[in-house]
């Protein structure tokens, strides 16, 4: 099993260009984006990414996978016939994007149930499943290697319980392999930072757990810290947890367990190689004060994961 350190494009989105980004990740030698998803994606021209594409390739570095960052595809879960329509061709959109900038992967969390119309989920999970089928073919044909998805931390934005996961991966994958030669296999993209807490604050399960559970479908994976009950990320390192940090709390990522986790489980791993993004939303957006901040958050955390797991 190879790992692979990338950065998912979160935190420059409105503040700083992809050139910067570029060099601050040829200068860390830091060779793999996952490109997180902003407004102007779903419109844009396809020449933009092709020119994007070029331009990361002259810094030595590939644009693998593009993903969501803005909850933007949910419409399969909205009950709504409009909002559904809208999100699979945004989720088209998605595909394609990737496959302009030579990625293998695409992909997003599933949605979200409204949490007052809960008894809607079921309906949502099996309109987003026909979707996916759908969309692993046209995937294929769009030469990409997989889609992704993320599991998430509570009862309206699954798969994020176990069995939740186990349900989806199961259906997705057995369709994948009755039609293996039309579709591209769905993987999972998870994150380090995701558990589940109850309504009263309660611990159900760990972000380790759940990670260490998803690791037999997992191709791609995010990587921030996050406090005991899952109510904020950051990153790692010193400006993170001052700037991003509730007061009292303190991170409980830790890099080192992680890695003990992919040391004893890599014969679970579907692929020889894995990429860990590290997926953190920077200081406050829109400030003289804190914008200049990013470059040195993203050099602390690059570096303590560089350390501790690489």
């Amino acid at each position: 099993m190879t790992f692979t350190l990338g950065i998912k494009s979160d935190p420059i989105e409105y503040r700083y260009s992809f050139s910067w980004l570029f060099r601050l990740m040829k200068e860390m030698e830091i060779h793999t984006l996952q490109l997180g998803s902003f407004p102007d994606l779903y419109f844009v021209e396809d020449d933009y990414f092709l020119r994007l594409r070029e331009q990361a390739e002259t810094f030595g570095i590939r644009i693998k996978s593009a993903f969501t960052a803005h909850r933007e595809l949910g419409g399969f879960f909205a009950d709504d016939p409009a909002l559904e329509k809208a999100a699979r061709t945004g989720y088209e959109r998605l595909i394609h994007v990737a496959a302009l900038l030579g990625g293998d992967f695409a992909g997003s969390n599933p949605g979200a149930v409204y949490r007052d119309k809960m008894e809607t989920k079921e309906k949502g999970i099996n309109i987003y499943l026909k979707h996916m089928k759908e969309l692993m073919e046209v995937a294929k044909q769009s030469g990409l290697q997989g889609l992704t998805m993320e599991p998430m931390s509570c009862l309206a934005e699954p798969p994020s319980f176990p069995e939740e996961i186990e349900r989806f991966m199961n259906e997705l994958g057995d369709y994948h392999r009755q039609a293996s030669e039309s579709t591209v296999p769905a993987y999972l993209c998870s994150d380090i930072s995701h558990g589940i807490a109850d309504s009263d604050g309660n611990v159900l399960h760990s972000h380790f757990e759940l990670f260490e559970y998803a690791l037999p479908w997992m191709a791609e994976f995010h990587i921030k810290n996050t406090d005991n009950r899952y109510s904020s990320t950051f990153g790692f390192g010193g400006i993170s947890n001052k700037e991003e940090t509730p007061a009292g709390k303190q991170g409980i990522v830790s890099l080192k367990e992680l890695k003990k986790i992919f040391l004893g489980n890599r014969q679970h791993l579907p692929l020889s190689e894995i990429t860990g993004y590290l997926e953190i939303n920077g200081p406050k957006l829109g400030r003289d004060y804190s914008d200049h901040l990013l470059e040195k958050e993203l050099r602390e955390s690059l570096e303590t994961i560089q350390k501790e797991l690489v």
